[in-house]
């Protein structure tokens, strides 16, 4: 057993370097704008290709959330290579 929680553990932590806090709070925030825009804004319509859809809303919203939530987290430097 103790080996399956290595491999959980393992899985966990390459989920979260993948997927930081920071991002998926920005994937949540972003989709909960997406449909606020969508519930206010709008298209009366019906022609908008993203307004009018609720999930087309959110999708996008969660899209422009993880980008700038990912806008934010620090990636590994590159290591300098040695001139030997």
């Amino acid at each position: 057993m103790e080996n399956n929680s290595k491999t959980d553990k393992s899985l966990k932590q390459k989920l979260v370097s993948f997927f930081p806090p920071l991002t998926i709070a920005g994937i949540l925030i972003g989709a909960i704008g997406g449909y606020i825009y969508y519930a206010q804004v709008g298209c009366v319509s019906g022609t908008c290709a993203i307004t009018s859809n609720p999930y087309m809303s959110i999708l996008w919203g969660g899209v422009i959330g993880y980008l700038l939530g990912d806008m934010f987290r620090k990636k590994p430097k590159p290591e300098a290579k040695t001139g030997e």
